[in-house]
């Protein structure tokens, strides 16, 4: 039997992912108390800690759960997100790339310019090439290393990204201008280091409690004072929803905070009418240009992720992402396949890094057992679907370039018998059914609780993360950022707990 639960505490975080436990262990450190709640497991699966494939993230893995999504009008996935401590940092493939200081800088908020979350982006690593320097940190929890040189396939890349131009980008994180260089990780010797490991440490004044499902927060008088749970009611004197981008809209929603009339509709008890919950959803696109190589490649050495460009072809103003795996997709198992590929097959993953397209989540119905409704809305624009076609183009390109070509089977770069050929690059039209067909997501989700200045109607939270409407209550995770970062978001969700930790008196 479970110990109950603490009946008060002085904050409550909902949520154990990648967010929630920068942002607990930080508070509990400044001499808070703190309850974690997370509603998956509280122990690591063990095969998290493989950063070499993601097995963790498989449907039915106990550390994911499965979010039914509409990518298109037409096409819909299941889109998997991380269940239990470390949330989706301890399934992810352990990318661990910032958002850059024009991605915080256009957010518009002055507590989250560049300037002001690169104490907390330096705070939470230890960065094993570029520690200690103006840009890096070397003492925090959160290791952060690169491959190393030597493995023929992503040197190959790496030549054909600079045939064609590509400037080297030596330092991910560093801020400068986009190329082509090594993927950061949170990874070591092929161990993944989510933000459970990171963080959860066993700090006096914290808590960390599993398997306990949050129903919805209590609010009296217009002030959050604790949480429902299937293990019975918490106060708190403040709440922060850390539940992912998401679980944190879907519960200010069942707690009755968000559009007024759809609550109305659907029989919730009104509590804060805040019109931008679950609004403005988005993500990155993504599709993956399969080819053969003309021998078996060796396994790389540490992670299937190595080399990983970022570039504005003509077409794609706001830049894609081509980042190929040196594993077959059978090994690795990412959640966001679309079909099967056989072991002799390799991908390069191309994703529009700001598309226009945005999306939302809504309540089908007041059952707390349900599902929200995911809607992307993804290449809705013809500038997103110029953007996809740009990538895909590129990522051919890049397969036909001398250093490549070298590696693969097809004359025409491309594996015989696939739906991409020559002729299906050559016309939009074409290249934009086959993108259709294979859309998927890169699973950044972002943007659905998002913040913004006091005059900004469409924002759920103020600069301090602050909810609209409801003292005492606040949302850190990914949900809060205006739109989704121009990079994955594993860095920069550990980023938004140290950095609200900091504006609640937690962080120094």
């Amino acid at each position: 039997m479970p110990d109950p639960l603490p009946a008060e505490t002085d904050v409550v975080v909902v949520g154990a992912g990648t967010s929630g436990c920068a942002l607990a262990a930080r508070l509990a450190e400044a001499g808070r108390t703190v309850l974690l709640l997370e509603a998956g497991p509280a122990d690591p699966v063990p095969e998290s800690a493989d950063a070499t494939t993601m097995r963790a993230a498989v449907p039915g893995s106990p550390a994911a759960v499965e979010v039914p999504a509409e990518l298109t009008a037409t096409v819909s996935r299941s889109v998997v997100r991380g269940r239990g401590v470390g949330g989706s940092s301890a399934v992810n493939g352990s990318y661990f790339i910032r958002a850059t200081p024009a991605d915080c800088d256009g957010w518009g908020v002055p507590e989250w310019s560049w300037d002001a979350v690169l104490p907390a982006f330096r705070r939470l690593e230890a960065d094993r090439e570029f520690g200690g320097s103006p840009l890096h940190g070397d003492e925090g929890p959160v290791p952060v290393t690169r491959p190393a040189p030597g493995y023929e396939p992503a040197a190959a890349f790496a030549a054909a990204a600079a045939a064609l131009g590509v400037p080297e980008e030596p330092d991910k994180n560093g801020g400068g201008p986009p190329g082509c260089g090594p993927l950061p990780a949170n990874a070591v010797d092929g161990r993944r280091i989510s933000a459970a490991v990171a963080y959860l440490r066993g700090q006096q004044g914290l808590t960390v409690r599993g398997g306990v499902r949050v129903s919805r927060v209590l609010v009296e008088g217009g002030r959050a004072i604790g949480v429902a749970t299937d293990a019975g009611d918490v106060r708190a004197a403040e709440v922060v929803l850390s539940a992912g981008a998401v679980g944190s809209p879907e519960l200010l929603l069942r707690s009755g905070i968000g559009p007024a009339d759809p609550l109305r509709r659907l029989g919730l008890p009104l509590v804060a009418d805040v019109p931008g919950v679950g609004q403005g959803l988005s993500d990155h696109p993504m599709v993956t240009v399969p080819w053969r190589p003309v021998r078996r490649v060796p396994a790389p050495p540490g992670l299937a992720l190595d080399q990983v460009l970022h570039a504005s072809p003509d077409g794609a103003p706001g830049g894609v992402e081509v980042l190929p795996w040196f594993r077959p997709f059978s090994v690795l198992m990412p959640p966001w396949r679309t079909a099967p590929v056989d072991d002799g097959v390799l991908e390069i993953g191309i994703s529009l890094l700001q598309p226009d397209s945005r999306g939302r989540l809504t309540l089908e119905s007041a059952d707390p057992a349900g599902s929200p409704r995911v809607t992307y809305g993804y290449l809705a624009s013809a500038a997103d679907r110029a953007g996809m076609r740009a990538g895909v183009r590129l990522a051919a390109e890049l397969l036909r370039t001398a250093p490549l070509a070298a590696l693969v089977a097809a004359d025409d770069g491309l594996p015989a018998g696939d739906e991409l050929s020559v002729a299906v690059l050559a016309k939009d039209p074409a290249l934009d059914g086959w993108i259709g067909r294979h859309l998927g997501t890169a699973v950044h989700l972002s943007g659905s609780a998002r913040m913004g200045p006091d005059d900004d109607p469409g924002a759920v939270v103020d600069g301090c993360l602050r909810v609209r409407g409801v003292a005492g209550l606040r949302v850190a995770d990914t949900s809060v950022l205006p739109r989704v970062p121009s990079r994955g978001t594993a860095a920069t969700a550990v980023m938004i707990g140290e950095r609200a930790a900091e504006l609640m008196g937690g962080a120094v």
